[in-house]
């Protein structure tokens, strides 16, 4: 770990005397500049933290790490960790009852409030995994040791971790162990550790982040005897020699203004492939080494599943709720808010938002029980939240695009449109809204065409129809973990009940056969 990582920042005023390494916003992007190999358009990125690409967005990421060390927001955000004493992030450190969870909702929702529910992969993210490590580190021994350690750092400081587990899609009609030459694999083994070779994706935002858990999801390629050396689990600081981040085009460098693009040009959250040529990884940066059972195991003894989903639906609902006021401005701009079908439609979106809500709440209070004494958000009801929030964005572009239509389009081309001294009063008589000036019709509009249909805004399309996994394989895993937990046998027995009440003679109990 670079040194830039690991500096404390100052205790908090008020609070008790636990150890506070928690990074600020400052701290935060001076561990950005630690020769990460980060690529776009052909170029070394120097610095992520400077460069129009990544800047603003790296400057949205550092007003979380001030949250939590805002006197108005720090007993929402942090406590003090049982496992380490320190203070911590709320959502980064085991929930050991629903009183637990609940108040990490909170302190996830006052992130995602801060980017207005577009900045999916915030450092809470990945603590739906790694706060899973404090418990069951046991898990992955030989390299628990390993376990523990990236916790503890992770948890101390709110480190911000990506993920790629994701093989790139190519022969995927093919046993991983026969597409070697892509699949990041290990390739020597040394003392000190191992070397990879190799990509993996999404690395959705690992330009601006300490590091990637690279790990499987397509486990059934992993052939015991034949794939164990793809059986890898592995912790990747950004400096890891050897690793580059290849980035897809920058929506941020692309946008035009704040005024024109007020969410592309500070929340593109740059999605990323992760090479790693020949890259070192020592063992105290390793999980899990040529364990294909392992390797299949730790997804559902991580937590990851169902806190993921946690914190995944409390930015979306946040999402929704920015996109229904949006919906309701334009109407109301627009002077036809009080059409019947305008109202219908911003009715569903309303509804969409609520149900996501009420489902966090349902995942904290009645949760299950977590590995030593913790406890998680309820599986079952974060399935319900991954087949239909795909359903509920699908729904949001709808109702935007029936009920704003042309409006979205229509607007100048950009803000020095609005400074032009002879276009100026032109645009001010024929661009006004019903219910405001032209200037503040054209901002909204703008900010709802970037939140919709700009390039950023199709991404996000792209990003909650997937978020979860595929459409169809996310619908089949919600079958599977059902018939697995024994659901659906309650729901036949249930209908095995209603049947046993007649038969060809008529009823055959309780006060019907009377």
């Amino acid at each position: 770990m670079t040194e830039t990582m690991i500096s404390a920042a100052q205790p908090l005023e008020g609070t008790d005397d636990a150890s506070n390494d928690l990074l600020t916003g400052d701290a935060y992007l001076e561990s950005m500049r630690n020769g990460r190999e980060v690529y776009l358009y052909g170029e070394r990125v120097s610095d992520v933290t400077r460069h129009p690409a990544f800047a603003q967005t790296a400057r949205s990421t550092a007003h979380l790490y001030d949250a939590l060390h805002d006197p108005a927001t720090v007993d929402v955000m942090t406590t003090v960790d049982a496992y380490t004493g320190a203070r911590v992030h709320r959502f980064f450190t085991p929930a050991h009852a629903a009183e637990d969870l609940l108040k990490a909702r909170d302190a996830i929702e006052l992130w995602a409030r801060l980017g207005y529910g577009f900045m999916n992969r915030t450092p809470d993210y990945k603590a739906s995994f790694m706060a899973g490590l404090a418990v069951t580190h046991d898990f992955y021994e030989p390299f628990g040791a390993s376990a523990r350690g990236w916790y503890e750092k992770y948890a101390r400081q709110a480190l911000s971790i990506s993920h790629a587990i994701v093989n790139p899609p190519v022969d995927r009609n093919k046993p991983a162990h026969e597409v070697g030459d892509v699949f990041v694999r290990v390739v020597e083994e040394r003392d000190g550790g191992i070397v990879v070779d190799g990509a993996k994706l999404m690395g959705t935002a690992s330009a601006l982040t300490h590091a990637a858990f690279v790990g499987q999801i397509h486990l059934a390629n992993l052939e015991r005897g034949k794939a164990e050396d793809l059986a890898l689990a592995f912790m990747a600081p950004l400096d890891t020699p050897g690793m580059k981040v290849v980035c897809r085009p920058s929506y941020e460098l692309k946008a035009h203004s704040p005024f024109d693009n007020p969410l592309s040009s500070r929340f593109d959250e740059n999605d990323a492939v992760l090479v790693f040529d020949k890259a070192f990884i020592p063992w105290e940066n390793v999980l899990i080494y040529r364990d294909t059972d392992k390797v299949r195991e730790y997804f559902p003894r991580s937590g990851l599943l169902s806190r993921g989903f946690f914190q995944g639906a409390i930015r979306m609902a946040v999402k929704l709720e920015f996109m229904a006021g949006l919906l309701d401005k334009g109407t109301q701009l627009n002077g036809t808010h009080q059409f019947r079908g305008v109202q219908t439609g911003l009715g569903e979106l309303l509804a969409w938002r609520h149900v996501t809500h009420a489902i966090t709440t349902a995942m904290a209070t009645d949760p299950e029980p977590g590995p030593n004494g913790t406890v998680l958000p309820k599986m079952s009801y974060a399935a319900g939240y991954r087949a239909l929030a795909p359903l509920s964005w699908a729904r949001t572009h709808l109702f935007f695009e029936e009920h704003l239509a042309a409006a979205l389009l229509m607007t100048p081309a950009g803000n020095a449109d609005l400074k032009n001294e002879e276009l100026r009063p032109l645009i001010d008589r024929y661009y006004r809204g019903s219910a405001g000036t032209a200037e503040e019709r054209i901002k909204l509009f703008k900010l709802a065409w970037d939140a919709l249909g700009t390039e950023f805004g199709g991404r996000h399309e792209l990003y909650e129809l997937n978020y979860a996994g595929s459409p169809d394989q996310v619908r089949l895993d919600t079958l599977t973990w059902s018939r697995a937990a024994g659901l659906l046998d309650d729901y036949g027995a249930l209908v095995d009940q209603c049947m046993g009440d007649y038969d060809i003679d008529g009823w055959t109990r309780g006060r019907w056969s009377e």
